[in-house]
């Protein structure tokens, strides 16, 4: 792995990008109470099988972590937890980099890195959502 640091810029980029989407994000979880407000909010497959959707509680997630309940967000969904924690950062990240033109560094992994990012990423996919379901249809499992 190589971590170039550029000369310091304002140029607008992907990491900017992800930080305007964090910020939109984190601010309408906690300002607007989406899934009241919409009455067809929620997941239709859990409604209709009981088994939750690859996407379940990241609503949840939004909404805690934009209130720091970052324990609660956790338990509703693990990775969605980490994303949106990473998207919180990326605003950080979007701020110091256009008001005091800080460099954002660029990670360029090898060949071989890519390889287990590409197999990595499916696994904790996997994990969890088996997580994710055993919490919401086997709760007894889980201590």
């Amino acid at each position: 792995m190589k971590v170039l640091i550029p000369p310091r810029n304002r140029s607008f980029g992907t990491v900017d990008a992800l930080g305007i989407a964090g910020i939109v994000g984190l601010l309408v979880a906690r300002y607007i109470p989406v899934a009241r407000l919409i009455p067809f909010w929620g997941c239709v497959l859990r409604e209709r099988t009981g088994w939750p959707c690859l996407g379940c509680g990241l609503t949840r997630v939004a909404d805690r972590v934009a209130h720091f309940n970052f324990a609660g967000a956790w338990e509703a969904n693990p990775l969605g937890t980490v994303a949106a924690l990473l998207f919180a950062l990326a605003a950080v990240v979007m701020v110091l980099h256009l008001v005091f033109a800080m460099p954002i560094p660029e990670i360029q992994l090898s060949p071989r890195e890519w390889n287990v990012v590409r197999v990595a990423l499916p696994m904790l996919l996997v994990v969890n959502y088996a997580y994710v379901v055993v919490k919401t249809r086997f709760p007894h499992l889980l201590l």
